[in-house]
């Protein structure tokens, strides 16, 4: 397959190790672009959940496709989240053209992009940890229970249904805590002078506009690959959201491919990391 051209792509919340991850499409998705710049924006590897010892074999393929950017020399961020929040203590270490980072600012054609992951805006994550991570081990569970509803669902001849976002945007408290999000990341940007705000996190993939004091912002969120599988692209000067189930070929090829899950434990991971990031070039 051609590789498409796209000067930034960013993906976020890939969550790998988890159940919920759909690390074969991601992996599908990645080897159909050539980007310029490639932005990891948070929750990439799901550290939290490394107790269970599920990596599928796709999992790591998602890695070694990423380390095969880095050998071509594409520029990676990989920009800290709350799940990986244990790479912060790296912020800073640079390996050829991989670069762990809390934040990104591009200046593209005269208009700068703030890029983050959005972790620091939630109250939960920052006074009650331990809540936090109860709540990402029942989404988890809740997005594996949703795949066999799905596949009930589908031999019989329905569609897919979501439960999590039936559930997120029927509780009126996540549906404030998602405006709030958003209405804050825009604040800041156009207090700071930002042209566009792009964040992950909160898995709502988005391109709007929002309009604040002192001005206005372009908010964008790239989604995530659990159950939205988004990515945000930019060319030719302007931003746009890349929906892989909107790309038949792809899902087709996607579907087509089959994975060994591989017991691994996190030492073990991290050896096989270490591993492929030998093979990039200072």
């Amino acid at each position: 397959m051609k590789r498409r051209k796209v000067e930034v792509v960013v993906i976020s919340d890939v969550h790998l190790g988890t159940y919920g991850c759909h690390a074969g499409e991601l992996l599908s998705y990645l080897k159909s672009v050539q980007p310029g710049i490639l932005i990891l924006n948070g929750d990439i590897i799901d550290i939290w959940q490394f107790n269970k010892s599920y990596w599928p074999e796709s999992h790591m393929q998602v890695l070694k496709c990423i380390t095969e950017f880095l050998v071509k020399g594409v520029k990676v961020y990989y920009v800290t989240g709350n799940h990986d929040e244990m790479l912060r203590k790296f912020v800073g270490f640079k390996m050829g053209s991989l670069e762990i980072v809390n934040k990104v600012v591009l200046d593209l054609n005269g208009k700068k992009t703030w890029i983050f992951h959005g972790d620091v805006f939630d109250v939960t994550m920052q006074n009650s940890k331990w809540l936090a991570k109860l709540g990402a081990k029942g989404y988890d569970g809740l997005i594996l229970i949703n795949r066999m509803f799905n596949f009930i669902s589908e031999g019989m001849g329905r569609g897919k249904l979501s439960l999590s976002k039936k559930i997120k945007n029927s509780v009126k408290s996540a549906v404030k805590f998602i405006n709030d999000f958003e209405q804050i990341a825009a604040e800041i940007a156009i207090s700071n002078g930002y042209h566009y705000v792009l964040c992950g996190h909160i898995h709502q993939p988005e391109i709007r506009r929002i309009e604040g004091e002192g001005g206005e912002v372009i908010y964008m969120n790239s989604g995530d690959w659990i159950e939205n599988l988004t990515a945000l692209e930019y060319n030719s000067g302007s931003w746009n959201l890349y929906h892989f189930y909107e790309d038949p070929h792809l899902v087709m090829a996607a579907r087509a491919k089959k994975f060994k899950v591989v017991e691994v434990s996190s030492s073990e991971l991290f050896e096989n990391l270490v591993r492929e990031l030998n093979f990039v070039k200072p």
